[in-house]
């Protein structure tokens, strides 16, 4: 993948732009010339790369389908705000050669590899940016204000010792390996030789078994400790010398420190490792509110990049509302508001793409306010039972009353109303009157009911026939989520059945917990529930999950589109277990008989509190504030978190460090006491002090105690919008008391 031509999508009345792209010989930079001005200009860079996506995975790419075909289109797109880049290429082996190539550059196949590409790539493109007139040098000045760029204030004396260790060629500059080289220096990580000169007996090497009693002792390994410290050294060790002598250097213990086995999260269970054979309700589900917006809610940009985003993220609960649109097709927006409008048909075309990229998973999708004209409900009942493509297959048909994800794999669940009873589905038609209630939009649902019944009344009876005939044909798709109104915990014990799901405002929700805690837990062991945010959120903004997910409320709808804490608890949770968007509740949430309220921590079975002690160590090359000064550096501290039942909230913080996110150094130790662990969930938060006004945030990283590995651990750091800023990190100690 060297150079190509390719076309780019932009917002003009001549869509096209031929643009020359080319990867530069450092593999780490791609830059284009423009065909018309012969101008050439860097374009991005590798790291800022997220993922590359294949054929017509965008609004842009979808309008011009029928001009190209989806074997010469790609998309990439990039970490946090920046918008994605529409390509289009000469031909379908030139879309491969980029596609595959960049896939290669930014998803390397092991993780020494990716850590030192980071490294690389990191340093490089700094380089560069200080590298004014592109000569590849820098002088001693030079250097100073690239160290401030980096978030380095360093003693000028020091500083200069180091660069004139650096310039092998005695030159007075720096050319790019000796900046490599500086930068090595620059980063020598004492707290860490601390640590192996501890277990080391020469201060020089690990042998195999000081490593063993390292990995026994710190980091809590035991089972199979011989066999991992092997592996470590095959691994991680970039001697070849050592790797046969079956010893680890210094510079192989930083590297397995920040590989995938040194991280905090426990790399087992980043795959596939709860039981997935348990009842839907059983299960906490990734799901997202009103998924097609992509900004607010009453002004906002409807796109199918909501979709696609979400899923990504490894939500598997979407929402589709469906109105009425011209020329007989449905489409999707939020009704009685100003935002755009996108087809229905599109929406199906994405999820048919794109929904089992990431999860085999069920994908329930919540439909609201299905189109009244006849015919755009015949084009939804089309689309819908059979008339599309292979959305028909995808519908859940089973002869379970409890169905488990892994009998759902690869299958649709509508939540919907619903004529008769799932038993009644199938078995045959049903006579029972339909279900029109539905709380799931308050006044939006009581005001479309009364414009449908004014409707039904203006039409003839004759046309109510076909409405119903069509009516069956939506319910007959509506399985497992038939939607009925919540009456109290009592009548849904007595009345409800597992295959129905009730949707409950936040409001409502909370005061259920308040007023019945336990009954809350108890209907959530049986029968799914979804929240979803009030209406006076037209910013997009979110409430708590946490408090919902201390009940075991399942559907739990986040507005994806919102950056924030909420976010980040959400993709902590759901982090796990393959990133399928499905994580298994508690024994104790899923036993109908439970006495757990999680007001009072003592209902619950099991053992006592533990207690969750954390020493903050350093932090690595931390990130500048957006929008910072020229200059500025920030002045870092750390904020443990604590997100669970009442009595388990709590946070700490350590003093800030002045003038020093390239390596800054607390030692300090927080300790915290959970009395449902089970629940827990714990957000790491790095801010830039400051004495007059709010903080400032740099970085944050929030995962499930479930999934916390004991020991030295580092901890990966993440940007406000939950995309990865590598080589920004924290270095810990954990440790976990009974």
């Amino acid at each position: 993948m060297q150079q190509g031509t390719l076309m780019r999508k932009v917002k003009s009345k001549s869509w096209k732009k031929q643009r020359y792209f080319k990867l530069q010989e450092d593999c780490m930079t791609i830059w284009y010339q423009s065909k018309r001005t012969g101008k050439t200009e860097s374009a991005f860079s590798i790291s800022d790369v997220e993922t590359v996506r294949e054929g017509h995975q965008s609004e842009v790419l979808q309008s011009v389908a029928e001009e190209f075909p989806p074997e010469r289109c790609f998309t990439i797109v990039f970490y946090g705000r920046r918008g994605n880049l529409d390509l289009i290429a000469g031909s379908a082996e030139e879309a491969q050669c980029w596609v595959q190539g960049l896939r290669q550059l930014i998803e390397p196949r092991s993780f020494p590899l990716t850590f030192a590409l980071v490294s690389c790539t990191w340093i490089r493109d700094w380089f560069q940016k200080a590298d004014k007139n592109k000569d590849g040098r820098m002088n001693f000045k030079e250097v100073q204000r690239l160290l401030k760029m980096m978030n380095v204030d360093m003693n000028e004396d020091h500083a200069l010792r180091l660069f004139q260790d650096a310039d092998k060629s005695e030159s007075g500059t720096l050319e790019g390996e000796e900046f490599v080289l500086f930068y090595k220096a620059l980063t020598q990580r004492e707290e860490v030789l601390s640590l192996f000169q501890e277990f080391s007996e020469d201060g020089k090497k690990l042998t195999l078994l000081e490593l063993v009693d390292f990995l026994r002792q710190e980091q809590l390994e035991d089972e199979g400790t011989e066999e991992l410290a092997m592996e470590l050294i095959d691994k991680y060790e970039p001697s070849e010398t050592a790797r046969a002598r079956h010893v680890l250097s210094a510079d192989g213990f930083l590297m397995y420190l920040c590989s995938p086995e040194g991280s905090i999260f426990n790399p087992q269970h980043r795959a596939l490792w709860q039981d997935m054979s348990q009842p839907l309700c059983h299960y906490f589900i990734s799901s997202s509110h009103n998924t097609y917006l992509i900004e607010d809610q009453i002004r906002g940009q409807s796109s199918i990049e909501g979709y696609i985003r979400a899923l990504k993220r490894g939500c598997r609960c979407l929402e589709v509302d469906c109105w009425d649109g011209p020329n007989g097709e449905p489409m999707v927006y939020h009704g009685h508001t100003f935002t755009s409008k996108i087809l229905f048909r599109e929406v199906v075309s994405t999820l048919g793409k794109t929904s089992w990229g990431n999860s085999s998973s069920p994908l329930p999708l919540m439909g609201t306010s299905p189109p009244s004209s006849h015919p755009q409900r015949a084009s939804l009942s089309c689309l819908r039972v059979g008339g599309h493509g292979p959305w028909r297959r995808w519908v859940a048909q089973g002869a379970s009353l409890s169905p488990t994800p892994q009998e759902l794999k690869h299958k649709i669940l509508l939540k919907g109303k619903k004529i008769g009873r799932l038993e009644d589905t199938l078995d045959g038609p049903g006579d029972e009157a339909p279900d029109v209630s539905d709380d799931d939009n308050g006044a939006e649902a009581e005001e479309e009911r009364r414009r449908a019944k004014v409707r039904e009344t203006q039409h003839g009876s004759a046309l109510q026939k076909d409405k119903e005939s069509l009516a069956q044909a939506l319910s007959d798709c509506v399985i497992y989520c038939k939607n009925v109104p919540f009456r109290g915990f009592q009548e849904a014990r007595s009345h409800s059945r597992p295959s129905e799901i009730s949707s409950l405002s936040e409001a409502k929700a909370r005061k259920l917990i308040r007023d019945e805690g336990n009954e809350f837990v108890r209907h959530n062991a049986w029968q799914l529930t979804r929240v979803y945010p009030s209406g006076m959120r037209t910013d997009s903004s979110n409430y708590s999950p946490q408090e919902m997910w201390n009940v075991g409320c399942q559907i739990v709808a986040l507005n994806f589109q919102t950056a924030g804490t909420e976010m980040d608890l959400c993709d902590g949770l759901f982090s796990q277990n393959g990133c399928c968007g499905y994580v298994l509740k508690p024994p104790f949430m899923r036993d109908k008989e439970t006495l757990f309220n999680p007001s009072d921590p003592s209902s619950r079975e099991g053992p006592g509190p533990i207690t969750l002690t954390i020493q903050v160590i350093s932090g690595q090359q931390l990130p500048k504030v957006a929008n910072s000064k020229e200059g500025a550096i920030i002045d870092p501290l750390v904020r443990v978190e604590i997100y669970g039942v009442p009595a388990d909230q709590a946070h700490q913080e350590t003093k800030y460090i002045e003038n020093n996110g390239f390596n800054p150094r607390w030692d300090e130790t927080l300790q915290f006491q959970l009395h449902v662990p089970e629940l827990a969930l714990i957000r790491f938060v790095v801010e830039d002090y400051d004495k007059t006004s709010r903080n400032d945030f740099v970085g944050q990283f929030t995962l499930a105690f479930a999934n916390i590995k004991p020991g030295y651990r580092h901890i990966h750091l993440l940007s406000k919008d939950g995309t990865s800023i590598p080589p920004s990190s924290l270095f810990v100690h954990i440790r976990i008391t009974e």
